[in-house]
């Protein structure tokens, strides 16, 4: 069965870098398009980053290009999301996902993380 396992979230202070990783199981990472998603409390949740399943294309939010880096580990069958130069609008909860349309324009992932929270505080 499917099963994405997210770890990695903690208390960051500002400017402070932060990786996330997710373990997928049940299948392989490349046969979906995988990214990340994120929550804070009073909004709704907003695409971070996405790797596309049909021609490997990255994407980012405006809020975080040039600070977040996505990737995929293929041996270990686990997405990363690597965060630099964090901000305290940053903190919320992350999950990654799989199986969506990364342009499309309602984000509907089959697949979903149990979440692992980021805050960025002094």
């Amino acid at each position: 069965q499917v099963q994405l396992v997210e770890s990695g979230g903690g208390l960051v202070q500002p400017g402070g870098s932060l990786r996330l990783s997710c373990a997928a199981s049940g299948f392989t990472l490349e046969e979906y398009t995988v990214g990340w998603f994120r929550q804070a409390p009073g909004k709704e949740r907003e695409g971070v980053s996405a790797i596309s399943s049909t021609d490997g294309g990255i994407y980012y939010s405006n809020d975080v290009k040039y600070r977040f880096s996505i990737s995929r580990d293929s041996a270990k069958n686990t997405v990363y999301l690597q965060m630099n130069n964090l901000k305290p609008e940053d903190t919320a909860t992350y999950f990654c996902a799989a199986d969506f349309d990364p342009e499309g324009r309602k984000l509907s992932p089959k697949y979903w993380g149990q979440g692992t929270q980021v805050t960025v505080s002094s």
